[in-house]
């Protein structure tokens, strides 16, 4: 259990576990920072296919173009005459060429064909580009596509343009919408604009992926329109099915995408798998190499040092069962000033001082109720000197140099009278110095705060724990004070209080109408404080005092100490 505990877990998480939860991490990240890129690149895309539908919509900026198209649409039932045929004929061929012009050059040319048949071509590159009079124009996908969107813009798939009289045919894709006639709604034309497919290739590369990922862009259909690497349809059918788990060339793809809202194209980035382990390579390496070395290591140093590391535990064991025995002259020999002489050379030593503390038990009993006396007025300054300080911050982050300057100034004044060796001080003393921090508080808080501090002269010499009384003082301010929005008024006072059967006594009572608190539960820093300041009482007058708390809910938090004068005053 040792063993497998030791060294074959720890070797087991660094060898595989380790690199495994890195790979996680890098490809979460990675597909996080592709999603980012994707962003960009669907603007891009985005962008270019909103040049392209406006220039699909240039026809409705001419009154000439439009008034050409619809006597093209009239002259389909019945034919028009020379002059009117000519003028718009004159219109599209000079007119229309001219709302076509864009500054795009990879937009290639746009195609227009007029219901009555006749076809119209500017070529972006201003060359003399000429259309085949024998194409069915009509007949194509992409114009019953346009007819089908009833004036909307069509995003037409990837198609060769075999329209033109080219010696080499290319392949590009186009945008293309139905003209309509505004006044009666009746179809006149259908306006296709051709891209060049190498535009997307071109704002892919712009953008940042890794080196053997693979880019697509579908259309809505699924069909493939563009590709960074050679696919086949088999290849992109099983990323349809399986878009999260691709494998490719012997690699597994994990598949980040995004949709072009207008087009419904989707742009896919597929991230190898490989090349993302190949990033934690070394860790797999270096975990495996640190792993042997640690078994081959711990076997040896195991068989060799087991024998001479247990036989003096064991020894020490001995004196140790010796000692609990009552035999506190047993003592371990050792040799030598390696560690385990050293823990022996403890040892011996812990048996002599726990003969001596046995024998000085009476002594230190006696001792004790001093030492825990002063422990706990120990644990008032850190506190105090904690919101205190949060206070300087408050003030210096507020600006207030001046003011900060005559708080330091009172601090100190304070600091003189904790660090003075007298663990007790009389009630005069201590009221004194509640007044000093209510004013250092005052300071804090401005208006908020108001204190009143009364004692009886009678009560003045009587003596106390030194710093009894504020950290209720601090509570009150800080847990009752400050998180209420309204001025708020803190009460300090001693007073005598009538004597029963003999018996006079005296009550503390530090009260504020701050937030309170519901007493059923405890309060964090406010417990502690409480705490320490009950046990302080029941140190220095046990059984000769009493403790109440009453608080509530937006009514304020009431702290009354009643404390027997018959008693003896605490030790200073």
């Amino acid at each position: 259990m040792l063993y497998t505990l030791t060294i074959l877990l720890p070797v087991i998480i660094i060898a595989f576990v380790m690199p495994s939860y890195y790979v996680k991490i890098i490809t979460a990240e990675t597909e996080k920072l592709t999603d980012a890129t994707l962003v960009g690149l669907t603007e891009n895309i985005q962008t270019y296919l909103d040049d392209l539908e406006r220039v699909t919509v240039s026809p409705y900026t001419n009154n000439e173009v439009m008034n050409s198209l619809k006597q093209k649409a009239r002259g389909f039932n019945s034919p028009p005459d020379n002059y009117s045929k000519y003028k718009a004929d004159y219109t599209l061929y000079h007119t229309l060429p001219s709302l076509l012009v864009n500054l795009r050059k990879d937009i290639l040319g746009t195609l227009l064909v007029a219901i009555d048949g006749s076809v119209y071509y500017n070529d972006s590159s201003s060359q003399l580009t000429e259309i085949r009079s024998d194409y069915p124009y009509k007949e194509q996908s992409w114009y019953h596509q346009a007819i089908a969107a009833n004036g909307r813009v069509s995003f037409v798939n990837v198609h060769p343009q075999d329209y033109l009289k080219l010696t080499t045919v290319p392949n590009v894709f186009s945008v293309a919408r139905l003209i309509k006639d505004p006044d009666s709604k009746q179809p006149l034309a259908v306006i296709m604009a051709d891209a060049d497919t190498i535009i997307l290739d071109r704002i892919v590369r712009q953008v940042s992926v890794n080196v053997n990922s693979i880019v697509t862009i579908t259309d809505k259909d699924q069909k493939l329109i563009y590709s960074n690497t050679r696919l086949s349809q088999e290849v992109l059918n099983q990323f349809l099915k399986n878009p999260t788990n691709i494998d490719l060339n012997q690699q597994s793809y994990v598949a980040v995408s995004r949709e072009i809202p207008t087009s419904s194209w989707k742009i896919t980035v597929w991230l190898s798998k490989a090349e993302l382990a190949s990033k934690v390579y070394w860790m797999h390496l270096i975990g495996a190499i640190f792993a042997a070395g640690g078994v081959v290591l711990a076997f040896f140093l195991f068989f060799a040092y087991s024998r001479n590391l247990l036989k003096p535990f064991k020894e020490m064991i001995g004196v140790m069962r010796q000692v609990q025995l009552g035999n506190m002259n047993k003592r371990f020999s050792f040799r030598g000033q390696d560690e385990i002489a050293q823990l022996g050379n403890a040892l011996n030593r812990m048996i002599s001082q726990l003969d001596e503390l046995i024998t000085n038990e009476y002594l230190n009993k006696l001792k004790l109720r001093n030492a825990e006396f002063r422990a706990l007025q120990s644990q008032v300054n850190p506190h105090f000197l904690y919101n205190t300080l949060n206070a300087f911050v408050s003030l210096n982050r507020k600006g207030e140099h001046a003011l900060l300057e005559r708080a330091i100034l009172s601090l100190s004044g304070m600091l003189r009278f904790f660090l003075t060796s007298n663990d007790s001080c009389s009630l005069e003393e201590e009221f004194s110095s509640i007044q000093k921090y209510g004013e250092l508080m005052s300071m804090r808080f401005s208006d908020r705060l108001e204190i009143a501090i009364t004692i009886d002269p009678q009560l003045a010499p009587f003596r106390i724990p030194k710093l009894l009384l504020q950290p209720l003082v601090e509570n009150a301010i800080i847990h009752g004070v400050e998180p209420c929005e309204n001025p708020c008024r803190v009460e300090v006072s001693a007073e005598l209080l009538p004597g029963i059967n003999g018996n006079e006594s005296f009550a503390i009572r530090i009260a504020d109408n701050g937030i309170g608190f519901n007493t059923s539960e405890q309060i964090g820093d406010q417990h502690i404080g409480l705490s320490n300041v009950k046990e302080r009482l029941e140190l220095a007058f046990p059984d000769k005092h009493e403790f109440k708390l009453e608080s509530s809910l937006g009514r304020g938090t009431t702290i009354t100490i009643i404390i027997s004068l018959n008693n003896e005053e605490p030790a200073k």
